[in-house]
């Protein structure tokens, strides 16, 4: 298995999205790239803490590449907003890739170079080794799953869903 850590606005879409892929074994919901050594949803919220929201995705590279990862992640969310994805707003929210070696690193920035054609303004996703990540509260964790009637669910995941031909 392999790991890598992907932001791109609640963690509840992007893991509702990136859990569809085959060859994904798990996504959890988290938080890193700040400093906070304890982050939790409200302290998060608050934009001190200096974490994004994010999902760490456990995956078989023999079944789904991190560069087929990648290209779901990018069409996933709008990785030329600055700390927003829609409504939410704030540096939880940014876009933001942590990686766990070199290698990573260098899939990452061929993946972003060839994104980047998809979209008019500049790509600004955050792109950075892992320090930590921090696994989110339980009630976080298959947002989607569990809920899938509640508002946020339907207007919000359930249309990118859609969008990417996944629902």
């Amino acid at each position: 298995m392999e790991k890598i850590v992907l932001g791109g606005g609640c963690f509840w879409c992007i893991e509702a999205i990136l859990k569809s892929i085959t060859g994904v074994f798990s996504v959890i919901s988290g938080y890193a790239g700040g400093e906070d050594p304890n982050p939790n949803y409200q302290s998060v919220c608050s934009g001190q803490t200096g974490h994004a929201e994010v999902v760490m995705v456990s995956f078989d590279p023999n079944v789904s590449s991190l560069r087929s990862i990648l290209e779901v992640f990018w069409q996933a969310h709008d990785p030329t907003t600055l700390n927003r994805q829609g409504n939410d707003i704030g540096t939880q929210y940014r876009s933001a890739i942590y990686y766990y070696n070199n290698s990573q690193k260098e899939i990452i920035e061929k993946s972003m170079l060839l994104a980047q054609s998809s979209f008019t303004n500049p790509i600004v996703t955050e792109v950075s080794p892992l320090s930590k990540f921090y696994p989110a509260e339980q009630y976080h964790q298959d947002y989607y799953e569990k809920n899938p009637n509640a508002p946020y669910c339907y207007m919000i995941i359930l249309p990118k869903l859609k969008k990417l031909g996944i629902d």
